[in-house]
């Protein structure tokens, strides 16, 4: 099994992607930085999962909510106008599951600076659809699925605070990572780039989430919510422990 993980940017120079071969007792992970979406669209073909941080898609009611304004429809609608409200607009249906989960809210797609990678998720889930023959399922039913590293990481039980943006933190963590999971075999290169580039570690645990996804090893999608998942987009959110991920 080949599992594939990316840290998506707004643009190419800030994507960094991971593929992982879990066919052996060792697994050998490959990584690399500034990757075009071409490079990530040919890469799904060949492998089990590949997992994506960045929302797939927008809250529905941030949709209508556009669609409306644009078309010069009112805005009092009669729905609470507070900051409720506001929120059900920021937020998407696996945005609120997984505060639920975590008890930390996810960036949101519709006001924070991740709707300009967003916009480039869009586009690249189209190139990865067409190489794949299919449109992409963006609850997770298909190849591709959403992901969310740093909230794994927490989940897999490990203290995330300060490692996005300090390289010490960054090397501290990636070591008790190794130290729980020895079978991970990275290269002294694929160790400097993940200590290095929170966009390379990132992209690393995005493909642990791949295999905990490819396994079943992650909260499902209710079945309530599944036609909204299709179009939001669904966190594919693990459970149980990061050692349950080993080969064979």
């Amino acid at each position: 099994m080949l599992t594939a993980g990316v840290d998506l940017a707004a643009e190419s120079k800030g994507t960094a992607l991971a593929v992982l071969d879990w066919s052996r007792s060792r697994v050998t992970a490959e990584v690399r930085t500034a990757v075009p979406d071409a490079d990530i669209a040919a890469v799904a073909p060949a492998v089990a999962r590949l997992g994506i941080d960045c929302a797939f898609g927008w809250p529905d009611d941030f949709v209508s909510f556009l669609a409306r304004h644009a078309s010069g429809g009112r805005m009092d609608t009669g729905a609470d106008q507070g900051m409720a409200w506001r929120r059900r607009l920021s937020y998407r249906a696996t945005d609120r599951a997984t505060r639920e989960l975590t008890g930390r809210w996810p960036l949101s797609v519709a006001t924070d600076r991740l709707g300009l990678t967003a916009m480039h998720c869009a586009v690249l889930l189209e190139a990865i659809g067409d190489a794949l023959g299919t449109p992409v399922d963006r609850s997770g039913g298909g190849t591709a699925v959403e992901v969310y590293p740093g909230a794994a990481l927490r989940v897999w039980g490990f203290d995330t605070r300060g490692y996005k943006n300090d390289a010490g933190v960054r090397g501290g963590l990636l070591a008790q990572l190794l130290a729980r999971v020895p079978w991970l075999d990275l290269t002294p290169p694929g160790r400097q780039l993940m200590t290095d580039s929170d966009d390379a570690f990132d992209a690393v645990v995005a493909a642990l989430a791949a295999r905990a996804h490819a396994l079943g090893l992650t909260h499902p999608v209710p079945t309530d919510y599944r036609d909204q998942a299709r179009r939001e987009g669904w966190i594919a959110l693990p459970v149980g422990r990061l050692e349950d991920l080993a080969p064979g």
